[in-house]
């Protein structure tokens, strides 16, 4: 029998509980997400290795340790260390447009099954590494694993969580690659220790244990009804497996929407070329204004490279790893937070209190460093800890806001009939703009210096003006009727009426066919 939590059906909601078989399917998908966030704090924590620059990287060890003339901001400027960094996300984005095809036409749970054993043979790959190609080919396995989950996770997510708290299961993903990162921080903590000078092996390598939990896990998971009735299975076995997740035999009205946006779907042969409609236009912009607006926030200044970052205001290899330990502890609990708020507070409130707190912590951090650190200068220890709170309160205003809600709301805006083309946009808009933040960061830190840091929060305010005058809110909806959100929307519904139009007229005569 199916315990969990009720669910009372009001403003459209479905009849259901929240199961401890959702709840258990749903935290093994999300290891998908521990896969990102480890990749993304493993990345950071080895490149400020000295052992592992000595062996790959030795142009950027001899400015670190013989040239004193070199701006503070300059040190990690390469080109082929940054390529070590980005080629994953390069990676991820061709993947993410495969990732699109397999997960509408084979189900959400084989993208997740392959995006795991390809990860594996990635991170074997990393931690064997004897040269740079093989170390850079292990970070582009590492990058299709990752296009595959983070195309299938989201969707996988939303579409087995019920209508209220669809919000706080799906900010789960978000949740798991902040502890992914966490993992990753400690780790290298550790392994900088180790005195043979290999510990960055074992960092690498140990991506392979999260990817081998999910690919055990992935067997077991059961697909979503969304993508069951996608892929044409009997209505029957669909309003099975909705009772089973569900935990209730109530389930007539869900099943409905389901087969109508089904059908629906199914009159649909292209996809990508669907969702350039007009009818679409509000989806396809969000589908890239917020992944590249995550982007754009600076998070990656302190995802990648935080122990660089640290390294640069003058903390030691230890305590710069120990820094991004507390950081990455400081957005794990905010994440947290938003799971727990995200769905009573909704998701407008979370995006622009998040975007204030970014964008005045960003600018005091500028502002102390453009007067405290000079090219060859140190900040004093003293300012060195002011400034790692700072960017604490930074990390944790992306934390409940565009952290989480960077991947739940486009999960959620999309009709049935373009969900796989409109998450595969959104994930490749991510990977285009991580892509060419993580190739740029160091060479930007190097010509902008302090003003990095004003850049980004020029950012912030433009995406928190565009979340206040163009996101509707979509809490507590079902996912198959956020849609009509954006017909009542002040400025949506202007550029959407006349295709709606047409379209109900179209789901008006399917209706009365039944």
């Amino acid at each position: 029998m199916a315990v969990g939590i009720g669910i009372e059906s009001e403003g459209g909601q479905y009849n259901g509980k929240m199961t401890s078989f959702v709840v258990f399917s749903c935290m093994m998908a999300a290891m998908g997400g521990v896969l990102f966030g480890y990749d993304i704090g493993i990345s950071g924590g080895v490149t400020s290795m000295e052992s592992f620059l000595k062996k790959f990287f030795p142009e950027v060890d001899r400015k670190m340790e013989e040239d004193k003339d070199i701006s503070n901001y300059c040190k990690f400027d390469s080109q082929l260390l940054t390529s070590f960094t980005s080629s994953l996300y390069l990676a991820g984005l061709v993947a993410s447009l495969f990732a699109s095809s397999m997960t509408k036409s084979l189900g959400r749970r084989p993208s997740i099954l392959f995006s795991g054993l390809v990860f594996i043979v990635g991170a074997a790959l990393g931690g064997a590494a004897m040269n740079v190609y093989m170390l850079i080919l292990g970070r582009v396995l590492l990058g299709v694993g990752v296009g595959f989950a983070n195309q299938a996770v989201p969707l996988y997510l939303s579409e087995m969580a019920p209508s209220n708290y669809r919000g706080a299961i799906n900010n789960g993903f978000q949740f798991s690659v902040g502890i992914g990162g966490l993992t990753a921080n400690l780790i290298n903590f550790g392994t900088q220790k180790i005195k043979s000078g290999n510990g960055w092996r074992i960092s690498l390598a140990m991506a392979g244990f999260p990817a081998s939990i999910l690919t055990l896990g992935a067997f077991f998971l059961p697909e979503t009804p969304n993508s069951l009735i996608q892929r044409g299975n009997s209505h029957q076995l669909v309003d099975e497996m909705l009772q089973r997740i569900r935990g209730t035999p109530n389930v007539q009205s869900e099943l409905a929407d389901l087969i109508k946006a089904s059908e629906i779907a199914k009159s649909i042969d292209n996809p990508f070329k669907n969702i350039m409609r007009r009818k679409y236009r509000p989806q396809l912009v969000m589908a890239i204004a917020i992944p590249f607006f995550q982007q754009v926030t600076g998070i990656n200044v302190i995802a990648f490279y935080a122990p660089v970052l640290f390294r640069t205001i003058g903390l030691g290899e230890s305590a710069s790893l120990f820094s991004a330990i507390m950081t990455g502890a400081v957005g794990l609990v905010t994440t947290f937070i938003s799971m727990l708020v995200v769905d009573k507070l909704g998701r407008r409130v979370l995006f622009i209190a998040g975007g204030l707190q970014m964008f005045v912590s960003q600018v005091i951090v500028g502002g102390l460093l453009a007067a405290l650190l000079g090219d060859q200068g140190t900040v004093s220890k003293g300012y060195s800890y002011l400034l790692l709170v700072l960017i604490c309160v930074y990390v944790a205003g992306f934390g409940w806001s565009w952290g989480p809600l960077g991947w739940l709301v486009p999960s959620e805006i999309f009709p049935l009939e373009i969900r796989s083309a409109g998450q595969s946009i959104t994930v490749a808009t991510n990977f285009v703009f991580t892509f060419i933040i993580a190739q740029t960061f160091l060479a930007m830190l190097c010509h902008l210096k302090a003003g990095i840091f004003f850049f980004f929060g020029g950012w912030v305010v433009v995406m928190t003006v565009f979340v206040y005058y163009f996101l509707p809110e979509t809490k507590n909806l079902p996912i198959e009727k956020v849609e009509r959100v954006w017909r009542e929307h002040w400025f949506w519904k202007r550029v959407v009426g006349e295709d709606d139009e047409e379209e109900e007229r179209k789901v008006g005569d399917f209706q009365s066919s039944l």
